[in-house]
């Protein structure tokens, strides 16, 4: 684990293995999840070569929430500030759930200068269904768009926990850090994170992304339907997108093979692609 200083002077963490010369790939995880939630995929982006970071984001894990407002802009410029402070550049991110969403605040805030492609695994840019985006969290719209998450995540009641069996509950368990008993309530900053992330609609920032894209869905995705990663991947010349079939919202831990082995060849296809240009 190893100290970061954000540009606000909010102390973060971030894990790093792998060849320090290899080419950076940087992990986001989502909402509530710490960087150790990538543990199925450190191991093997580092005996591929790569240098590899998984970000506490702020208030997660072990990184200080910061003073100020919780913004999705904020979470954007520390991806930033990682990138900067330790003078990354042809970097793959690749983020979970919010840390996708977080992603897209960071090219949307500071563009793409120090970033070679990006990978979101199962966020829909846009939660808040509506006439012309079907592919939101399930049963939020304009009608309910400021009480929806006001005490939480909402179960919308698609893919049940006991559906996945034991051996992916089990890893979800151990990889979010849950606690016995149960998550706890989350506390009014994780809230205004929350709702802040749930009304953003990041579709331009998509269609305007001038490095490729590649979006992962789970098939049995808790939140929303699999149909949001090729919408997503339509917006942008240079998307694409794949679903893994069984299984849900944390594509990375639920089947880490398949994961793996479908990051392991975007980021090997990316670089013979380079190498032939």
């Amino acid at each position: 684990m190893v100290d970061l200083i954000a540009s606000d002077g909010t102390r973060l963490n971030y894990l790093e293995y792998g060849d320090p010369a290899g080419r950076p790939v940087v992990l986001i995880a989502g909402f509530a999840a710490p960087a150790t939630s990538w543990r199925y995929q450190v191991k093997p982006l580092a005996r591929a070569g790569y240098r590899v970071l998984a970000l506490d984001r702020r208030g997660h894990g072990t990184s200080e929430p910061g003073d100020g407002e919780p913004t999705m802009e904020r979470h954007g410029g520390d991806i930033g500030d990682l990138l900067e402070a330790l003078d990354l550049t042809d970097a793959t991110l690749v983020g979970q759930s919010m840390g996708g969403d977080a992603i897209w605040a960071l090219v949307a805030g500071h563009g793409t200068g120090r970033i070679r492609d990006i990978v979101i695994v199962d966020q829909t840019p846009c939660m808040l269904n509506s006439d012309d985006w079907p592919h939101g969290f399930y049963d939020y719209d304009d009608a309910n768009r400021d009480t929806f998450f006001a005490t939480g995540i909402p179960d919308p009641g698609r893919f049940p926990a006991k559906s996945k069996g034991l051996v992916r509950i089990a890893r979800l368990l151990t990889s979010l850090e849950v606690p016995r008993g149960g998550a706890p309530a989350f506390s009014e900053a994780q809230l205004a994170l929350l709702d802040d992330h749930a009304k953003r609609d990041w579709r331009p920032v998509v269609a305007g992304c001038d490095v490729p894209i590649l979006f992962v869905a789970g098939a049995e995705s808790e939140f929303w339907p699999a149909e949001h990663a090729a919408a997503a991947a339509a917006l942008n010349p240079l998307a694409d997108s794949v679903v893994i079939a069984r299984d849900g919202h944390a594509a990375n831990i639920e089947q880490p093979l398949m994961f793996n082995r479908i990051l392991l060849d975007r980021l090997q296809g990316v670089d013979a692609g380079r190498a032939g240009g």
